[in-house]
This record gives structure tokens, C-alpha cells and sequence, in this order.
């Protein structure tokens, strides 16, 4: 899929709110003096108790800073319990700056502490100066840290490092490009829209790019192609010997995407037996895996695409009402290309270097016919049909310029004549793509056209780089 930088879009950073905090300690005591002591200054204060808890609150909330004690379990001095809990917070999140004290401080046991990532090290019974000094200039740091990660987030998009180029100069992108740049930065749940091949999935990873989630992962599921057997397992996960097939534990997509996002997309195509259970996740943010009665705390951002119209699909009684309203707080529409001509000579030139590279086909140049042929056809597979194009075009043509019998917008019947000076790999790659067009996108009946299974057609997509948004 295709996309370039948008140069508009800005990041927000929400540092006006305060800040908070989460301190650890197995005495209530000084739980009870740390909260008097701060409070008053600005901090919201959580109190916990045990490692457990401070893991527990991690995974649910976020923090600019933990204060957490060395030692729990009564008379002992050594601080393992707390340099482990450190480890284990370091891990999750390296930029979550944690200051640690105990009683028992000595050299040996601070070294440790800031070997492990600790900011700053506390002995007991503290200085309530220093004690805030170290705490405000942490949350200070902390806080640079993240809205710099964030900045070079969007630096990424603009350099367009690992992202697909989003080109979209034309009059109808401009109000998509700005409610991009509005929501991207924000952790509300995104629907996009548009017809099949409009460059919905480019939407959604940009949409991710701009987020303070960008450092974590974007995971993409197609919902439509997830038989209803495995859909629970796929999404939530499951543990071994849950079912017949379940040899092993398994993490679903809801569990990866853990911090980050995750791409739902033909959402219209999840059965109406399966969306009571999604909607029971994105309400709470609590799941179970298929066959365990653990119940687990997902923070994930969804973003959601389709060709149908939802309201539609609600209406005939296809979609559950209560699950579109949380799907869709925030609906981005993606205009056809027959409504963003402007952008079509950038795209075509855009894929024609793509392509030249890929293929290791001499530089080539749109002929100025063939260009006007792209700016009068009515691309009914919008962007993915011009991609395809574009790649047939170079496959095919044999002299410097791309000429319009190369582009084949009208006959087919020329291109599968010249198929035969194709390698067996391009051939496959060609026949997969028309029967993913043919289809709309379902995968399921591709697979079936072409006599393979849906697994084997999966793999022969990523491997030929075959989106289907």
C-alpha cells in the first residue's frame, strides 16, 4: 500500500496534567508519610504494598514515576525482592524512571539499583527536600524523554523511515490529512472507511506513527478471513489443551498489541456470535484466554476498517449498534482515486521507481499518453489497481517509457499473451492479486479460486508483499 509525509501533522504533548506517581513500601506507615508528604505538592499518589502490586498497577495504569522500596518480606535486609522488581519494570518499560530506598542502604546495594536502570537511589529516613528535588527532576526528565520519543515518532513519518509513503496532495485528502493530524496523537478508536484498495491500512499505520504509542507494536489482523472455530483463539489466545489442537499456550493479538495498537481490519466481516465478546473487551480492557479462567488487562488501541457501511450493516441487524459506538469515535473517511486525480501522477511515479528497484528493471518514464490514460480511467480498485498497474507496466514493457498497451487499463488479453517472458514467482504474484481484486479482499474465497488453502494463501501474500486494505 501506498502513502508519503505529511508535513502538517504535529504532535500534543499532555503535560499540563500532574503528575503521577506510584510509590511501594510494605510498612503503611511510611505509605501514610510519603502520601502527606507529596500529595500537598502535586503528586497523585497510588500506594502499594508488594512487588505484585506495583506489576499489577503497571499493567493497568500509566505512571511518570515509581518510588519503590528494596525490601518486603519482613527481616530481610539483602534488597533482592526490590533490584528484581526493578529488572522486571525495566523490561517493560525502559523510560519509566524509578527511584528505590530502603533502610539498609549501602554502596554495594545503590550500585546494584542503578546498574539495573535506577534514576536515583533513597535512604531511609529520607530528607523530604531531596526527596522532592529527585522526584520533580525525574518526572522532568521522564517527561523529555517521552515527548522527544514522540517527536522522532512523527520525524519517522516525515522521513517516511519504514512507513509506506502516504501521497495525498489533492483538495479531497486535505480534510482527511487534518483529522489525521487531530486524532493521531490521541488514544481515541479510530473507523476508517473507504472502498477496497483506498489505502485504509496506510491510514491506520500512520495513525499509529503519530501516536505516543508509536514505540510499541501495530498489530494487524484481517478479521474477515478468521474462520469463527479460531477467531477466540486468535484475538484473546489460548492455553494448551484448551481444544484438540491447542499442543501449547498461545498469545492472541489483543496480548501482543499490549501498549500499542491493534489493526482490526474488514470489521464488518467478524460474526455477530463473536462481537459480544470483543465488545466485552473494549469496554473493560479484560480478557481470558480460550480455556483459562485467568483474567488479563489489555491497554490497546483499536483502529477499525471497512468497505461496508456499518450503519447499514446495523440496520439489517448484522452488527451490533453498541459495538460500532465504541468502535467508532472517530470515523476517517478515505475518498476513492476517481475523487483525488491530483495524486494520481505522484502515485504512478511513486510505484514506477518501486517497481524498477524491485524488479531490477532499468529507470523508466510514464509516456505522456499513458499518463493521460491513467488521469481519464475510473480505477475502480482505486490505489491497489494502480499499484498493480504499475507493476504489470514494468513487468512488461520492454523499452525505456511505460506506454498505455503496457498499463493494459482496457485489455487484459494483451498482458496474458505476454505473460510467458514472465518468471514463475512474478506469474504467481500476478494471479494472487487479480483474484484478491476479483474478490474484494476476501481472502477465503481467493483461496478457493486459486486452489489453495487460506493459510497457504497468507503466506504467499507476505511474501509478495500483498496488503488488503
Amino acid at each position: 500500500m501506498t502513502t508519503t509525509a505529511v508535513s502538517s501533522m504535529t504532535m500534543h504533548a499532555s503535560s499540563n496534567s500532574a503528575p503521577r506517581l506510584l510509590i511501594a513500601d510494605d510498612q503503611r506507615d511510611v505509605l501514610e508519610a510519603l502520601r502527606l508528604l507529596l500529595k500537598p505538592e502535586g503528586f497523585v499518589i497510588e500506594a502499594v504494598t508488594s512487588p505484585s502490586g506495583v506489576l499489577d498497577a503497571l499493567q493497568s495504569r500509566e505512571f511518570d514515576a515509581v518510588l519503590i522500596d528494596l525490601n518486603y518480606t519482613r527481616d530481610t535486609t539483602s534488597g533482592q525482592e526490590g533490584l528484581d522488581l526493578l529488572s522486571r519494570i525495566q523490561t517493560s518499560d525502559s523510560t519509566l524512571p524509578v527511584i528505590v530506598m530502603t533502610a539498609w542502604g549501602s554502596v554495594d546495594v545503590a550500585v546494584e539499583a542503578m546498574r539495573r536502570g535506577a534514576r536515583d537511589f533513597i535512604q531511609k529516613p529520607w530528607e523530604n527536600a531531596r526527596l522532592l528535588s529527585v522526584l520533580r527532576t525525574q518526572v522532568e526528565l521522564s517527561g523529555a524523554l517521552r515527548r522527544g520519543q514522540r517527536l522522532e515518532a512523527e520525524n519517522r513519518l516525515l522521513r517516511a523511515e519504514g512507513l509506506p509513503k502516504f501521497i495525498a496532495n489533492s483538495d479531497a485528502m486535505q480534510p482527511v490529512l487534518r483529522l489525521i493530524s487531530s486524532v493521531g496523537p490521541s488514544d481515541a478508536n479510530v473507523l476508517i472507511t473507504g472502498e477496497h484498495g483506498s489505502g485504509k491500512e496506510v491510514v491506520a499505520r500512520t495513525l499509529h506513527a503519530l501516536s505516543n504509542r508509536a514505540s510499541r507494536p501495530l498489530v494487524a489482523v484481517n478479521t474477515g478471513g478468521l474462520p469463527e472455530g479460531i477467531f477466540e483463539s486468535e484475538l484473546f489466545g489460548h492455553v494448551k489443551g484448551a481444544f484438540t489442537d491447542a499442543r501449547t499456550d498461545r498469545i492472541g493479538r489483543f496480548e501482543l498489541a499490549h501498549g500499542g495498537t491493534l489493526f482490526l481490519d474488514e470489521i464488518a466481516n467478524i460474526p455477530l456470535s463473536q462481537q459480544a465478546k470483543l465488545l466485552r473487551v473494549l469496554e473493560s480492557g479484560e480478557m481470558e484466554r480460550v480455556g483459562s479462567s485467568q483474567t488479563r488487562r489489555v491497554d490497546v488501541r483499536i483502529i477499525s476498517a471497512t468497505n461496508a457501511d456499518l450503519n447499514q450493516e446495523v440496520d439489517a441487524g448484522h452488527f451490533r449498534q453498541d459495538l460500532l459506538f465504541r468502535l467508532n469515535t472517530v470515523e476517517v473517511h478515505v475518498p476513492p482515486l476517481r475523487e483525488r486525480r491530483q495524486d494520481i501522477s505522484q502515485l504512478a511515479m511513486y510505484f514506477l521507481n518501486r517497481y524498477a528497484e524491485r524488479y531490477r528493471k532499468p529507470a523508466k518514464t510514464l509516456d505522456p499518453s499513458a499518463m493521460q490514460a491513467m488521469l481519464e480511467y475510473s480505477w475502480p480498485g482505486n490505489v491497489r489497481e494502480l499499484d498493480h498497474a504499475i507493476e504489470r507496466a514494468v513487468l512488461l514493457s520492454s523499452g525505456d517509457a511505460v506506454r498505455v498497451s503496457d498499463l493494459s487499463l482496457r485489455n487484459a488479453r494483451e498482458s496474458a499473451q505476454r505473460m510467458e517472458d514472465l518468471s514463475l514467482e512474478e506469474v504467481e504474484s500476478l494471479l494472487i492479486r487479480k483474484a484478491i481484486d476479483r474478490f474484494g479482499g476476501n481472502i477465503s474465497q481467493a483461496a478457493e479460486a486459486l486452489g489453495l488453502s487460506r493459510s497457504a494463501l497468507y503466506r504467499r501474500l507476505q511474501k509478495y508483499g500483498i496488503g488488503s486494505s
